[in-house]
């Protein structure tokens, strides 16, 4: 049972940190460089809006999972990188929740009433949170590998 938690934590992870990373550096620069801001942000709102749905189930699953992996065997016992590697989630799900509930509804408003300059600055902020949650990401899988080599 534990290395099939392990399984869908690890395939949660690899969703929400390899999405971000497509993201930020495959489609939205060449989007940027290719589409102009009418083509090009309707086409991230809508794909940020597919992502998005993926990554929420993705965060449950690496919570459940987690928790499923942690609970067992206790929080005080739990070896210090297990509570890193929470902590670290917990603030990427904050991160994820200020993206999808504030900046991500300023996106879908300003594409959809063609306020370009207003959903471009949405884009931008959200762009930035992102790479943020990425840099998050990597600590994170750092500390799971090598944590228990501290």
């Amino acid at each position: 049972m534990k290395a099939i938690l392990q399984l869908l934590h690890l395939a949660g992870v690899i969703v929400w940190i390899g999405g971000m990373f497509f993201a930020h550096f495959c489609l939205r620069p060449v989007a940027a460089t290719q589409l102009p801001p009418p083509q090009r942000l309707p086409l991230l709102a809508a794909v940020l809006g597919r992502f998005f749905a993926v990554v929420a189930a993705s965060i449950l699953l690496i919570i459940a999972t987690g928790l499923s992996m942690m609970l067992p065997v206790g929080m005080a016992q739990a070896p210090l990188h297990w509570h890193l590697m929470l902590t670290t989630g917990l603030l990427m799900t904050a991160i994820f929740s200020v993206i999808y509930l504030r900046y991500f509804p300023r996106l879908r408003s300003g594409v959809a009433t063609a306020d370009w300059p207003a959903a471009g600055a949405a884009l931008n902020i959200i762009r930035q949170l992102v790479a943020g949650n990425l840099g998050l990401g990597a600590a994170t899988v750092a500390i799971a590998v090598l944590g228990k080599y501290l």
